[in-house]
């Protein structure tokens, strides 16, 4: 799909934010700049569209109207089935009868309207405007309901056509799944729920198997929503938890950050963030249990390859685009959207599926793409596309071309590469018009793809139910194979390497004489010249960067002629191997560089070999190594006591993000499949990113009883069911949880812990330190607002309790539960301001912990806030304030996780 580069609001970390470039050099306010409006109009846009699509003459005037109007907007309510049905009924029950009673402008507002194809109405769009909703007043709580849900990640702003891909890939529990181009995140957060179906149900199987008890009436309704993924049989790999895997990929550095930040919200172990490019994505070790001297690669269930595209199926949102619009901008395209579905479909399983989909309405990047990728790949004997017109029967589309034009950038029409050879054996130079190659045009007659049918592409139009342009494709593999490498294009006739010189803006591919370390050449037939570079970066909203002409001649064999093999595919594309401790890259030697070697140069390598690898710069941003701990190491061990963690939790899945490999402010937790991932791929040049989700979080404790690791929120879905009673808190009364959300610190020394209802005399006995609050609405009193289980951190000091979540967190619940938006009262800073003169020493001396408690958060809160970026890992937030007896709070400016929404005998993974 098509991507731009978006802005960024105010002016970074080291700018002085967006106010003060409203200023001119004395200090005044310049003065505000109009811009004209765009005219929705591009002759050759319409031309062009109007030739190829073929839509008949009554249906063109629709078409183009709608490409004219606003899109409307649209939002998909995400994480685990139960929640993601709980918020909805909020929207139903409290938002919308409120909003059909609104009128702008003398007209009543239409409120927002299910997607009559998306599964179980989770996905809904509305027409009023955006810039009405965020300020005409009678929309306010709408808008606060919108903004806070969305913070927490329980409603994902998102196109609508942008949610089919993932409906059509059939994912499961149990695959493995790659999306190639998945910045900034929202199909990502689609295929990782599906991976997660179910999860919740089946790990309250597993622990009321081994612990015995009855299905609670609560878990029973709870189930009541899941399907058949909620049964063990559907993933019963590893007591329920999930076993699948998503690879979420960008071939952009920043971006991928973006994808970590959307994708954090879902707190998933089974996710690894890779930053590669898609046409030369790197192959994967993974355990080769049969033969464990040999090693194994791992191929996928399903691939989404949502390419980089022209985007001209989002002119209702771009606007842009109506006067930026020109054909060199698909042209050139296709040849990067080739080699990436021909990748795709190399690391995919026989059986397996790839979807690709573009927002563009050109058939160049759309049917000629899948096309010339099926031919690479050994024609419809290996891959065939795959009939889904019995799938989303409400969503309306068209079938896709088997016949279509080509414009060329000066809007000359082309309807086949005969009549463009024919006019090149006229010219004087022999070139063909500009970009143009064989693969665009549709297959030609006793070609293996002539019967190729096409028409089981899917194109969906904004006239037909009132969205934005889109293009989606599944592709079946039937077999292995090994793909053909492109065709060369034709060459001038003249000037063609005359005297061994390469022609103007081209690099030869044989001057050199030898390969890079690690890279083949080029065995393609296009080498993008300085202005198909150029137009490829500047199309509208493209995902990835065209590779820079220094490199161009170095792209992955697996993508562009050879198969990947199972015993060994070639490694290319990726940076070189780096050192496990250091990240030093090491030096690599091709076997053509060895047949070379004179005895001098052996010695010399020898040489090397004895002396410490000199080091040099990385490439690209240096990410902390992937360090995994024993099971037997102290500090896990301490946390499992602390906690009485229950030994059917996988004890050799913790790592940490250092290259010392032992625990210093976090400890991560992963699936067993990642875990091995990132072990056998250390070193190996594979562009890691982000993997796994944080579980503990070090902090100073008040004495050496206390665990100094936390669980995190994040980690809490994950962890709680197999946390000991010793360590569990649980509260069933609405409003004691409401005390806690809305105050900070609540105090409990002396006969504090009596205004916590129910749970007052267990935390007052309770140990100091972390411990789990589980919410459990009691089936007597139901409240449909307060019916979900969460799990929750606490941590409790010697003074007071706090609910460990951000503030974004407390005040989403507030709303949503208690439809409150109350302001949070830190009780720390109110015992400060009211605190008598004639306190006993002692208790003065307890109460100011707390307070330098509250004020350690808040300042840790700040410090978060002003060093926040994406690229924030371990080691990037503020330092650990040192505490005698309290913790401070979780940082709020970074997604700690959503709140755990989980059946209290669960320790099941939320999306929530």
């Amino acid at each position: 799909m098509g991507r731009g580069k978006s802005g960024h609001r105010g002016g970074g970390r080291g700018g002085r934010g967006g106010r003060d470039r409203d200023r001119d050099s004395r200090g005044g306010h310049r003065p505000y700049q109009t811009f004209p409006e765009v005219r929705k109009e591009n002759s050759r846009l319409e031309q062009y569209y109007n030739t190829v699509l073929g839509l008949p003459e009554d249906e063109k005037a629709d078409f183009w109207a709608a490409l004219r109007r606003d899109l409307p907007n649209s939002f998909r309510f995400c994480g685990s089935k139960g929640h993601a049905l709980a918020v909805k009924r909020l929207l139903q029950t409290r938002y919308i009868p409120e909003i059909t009673r609104i009128t702008h402008e003398g007209v009543a507002v239409e409120p927002p309207q299910p997607v009559p194809w998306y599964p179980d109405s989770l996905a809904w769009s509305m027409t009023t405007p955006k810039n009405v909703v965020r300020k005409f007043p009678p929309f306010a709580a709408f808008q606060k309901f919108l903004v806070s849900e969305t913070s927490v990640g329980n409603i994902s702003r998102q196109e609508v056509v942008s949610m089919i891909p993932p409906l059509l890939m059939d994912v499961r529990p149990g695959m493995t799944v790659l999306d190639l181009c998945a910045a900034p995140g929202s199909k990502a957060a689609q295929l990782l729920e599906m991976i997660h179906r179910g999860e919740e149900a089946r790990i309250r199987q597993v622990i009321r198997t081994f612990s015995g008890d009855d299905v609670r009436t609560e878990d029973a309704h709870e189930d009541a929503h899941e399907d058949e993924a909620a049964k063990l049989e559907a993933d019963p790999g590893d007591d329920g938890r999930a076993t699948g895997l998503l690879i979420a990929n960008d071939a952009d550095y920043k971006r991928s950050h973006m994808l970590i930040h959307q994708l954090k919200r879902l707190s998933s172990p089974n996710m690894i963030v890779t930053n590669h490019d898609a046409t030369m994505y790197p192959p994967l070790r993974i355990p080769n249990p049969e033969n464990p001297s040999k090693p194994s690669y791992l191929k996928f269930d399903r691939i989404l390859a949502d390419v980089p595209c022209s985007g001209d199926g989002t002119l209702r949102k771009n606007i842009n685009l109506w006067k930026d619009w020109t054909p060199g901008n698909a042209l050139g395209l296709h040849l990067t959207q080739v080699r990436i579905l021909v990748r795709a479909l190399q690391m995919l399983k026989p059986g397996g599926r790839v979807v690709y989909s573009t927002c563009s309405m050109n058939p160049v990047e759309n049917e000629a793409v899948v096309a010339a990728a099926i031919e690479r790949c050994g024609g419809p004997e290996k891959v065939e596309i795959i009939d889904c017109s019995d799938q989303l029967p409400l969503l309306k589309r068209k079938p896709g071309l088997r016949k279509w034009q080509i414009m060329d950038k000066s809007a000359r029409l082309w309807s086949s590469w005969a009549e463009v050879e024919e006019y090149t054996k006229s010219t004087e130079d022999g070139i063909a018009p500009g970009r143009l190659v064989s693969s665009m045009f549709p297959p030609v007659a006793g070609s293996d793809c002539a019967d190729l049918p096409l028409e089981r592409c899917m194109r969906v139009y904004a006239h037909q139910q009132d969205t934005g342009g889109f293009f989606i494709t599944a592709l079946h593999k039937k077999a292995e194979f090994k793909a053909k490498p492109e065709e060369n294009r034709k060459q001038p006739a003249k000037n063609a390497r005359a005297n061994g010189q390469a022609p103007a803006g081209k690099r030869p591919l044989e001057e050199d004489g030898k390969e890079e370390a690690g890279v083949k050449k080029l065995r393609l037939s296009e080498e993008p010249t300085t202005d198909e570079s150029a137009a490829a970066e500047t199309a509208t909203e493209a995902n990835t960067e065209v590779e820079p002409k220094a490199e161009a001649d170095a792209v992955a064999t697996s993508a562009n002629g050879e198969a990947v093999e199972e015993d060994g595919p070639v490694e290319t594309g990726a940076p070189q191997p780096t050192d496990s401790n250091s990240g030093t890259p090491q030096t690599a030697t091709t076997p053509a560089a060895v047949a070379d070697n004179t005895e001098q140069q052996q010695e010399e390598q020898q040489q090397q070999q004895q002396q410490p690898e000199p080091r040099r710069k990385q490439e690209g941003p240096y990410e902390e190594p992937f360090k995994f701990l024993p099971p037997d190491h102290e500090v896990i061990k301490n946390v499992a006591e602390f906690y009485k963690i229950s030994p059917r939790f996988p004890s050799d899945r913790y790592m940490v993000r250092n290259a010392l490999g032992e625990p210093a402010k976090a400890i991560y937790y992963t699936s067993a499949l990642v875990r091995d991932i990132l072990v056998l791929n250390e070193g190996r040049g594979v562009k890691f990113v982000h993997g796994g989700v944080k579980m503990y979080v070090k902090q100073d404790a008040p004495s050496a009883d206390v665990c100094r690791w936390r669980i995190q929120s994040e980690g809490m879905p994950i962890l709680h069911g197999y946390v000991g009673a010793e360590r569990v808190v649980v509260l069933r009364k609405k409003e004691t949880l409401r005390k806690l959300l809305v105050e900070m610190f609540p105090k409990i020394a002396g006969d504090g812990w009596r205004r916590m209802d129910e749970i007052g005399e267990r935390v007052r006995d309770l140990a100091l330190g972390c411990c789990v609050l589980r919410v459990e609405p009691g089936v007597e009193d139901r409240d449909e607002d307060f019916s979900e289980h969460m799990a929750l951190p606490l941590w409790k000091s010697f003074q007071s309790l706090n609910l460990m979540l951000p503030k974004e967190d407390r005040s989403a619940m507030l709303l949503r539960i208690y439809n409150d938006t109350t302001p949070l009262i830190n009780m720390g800073i109110q015992r400060d301001n009211n605190a008598s003169a004639g306190l006993p020493a002692e208790e003065k001396d307890a109460e100011m912990k707390d307070e330098a408690a509250a004020a350690a958060a808040r300042e840790g809160q700040a410090a978060e806030e002003e060093a926040a970026a994406p690229a924030a890992e371990e080691g990037d937030g503020p330092a650990d304030v040192e505490l005698p007896d309290a913790p401070a709070p979780a940082p709020e400016a970074e997604a700690e996780g959503e709140v755990a929404v989980a059946a209290a005998a669960g320790g099941e993974e939320s999306t929530a």
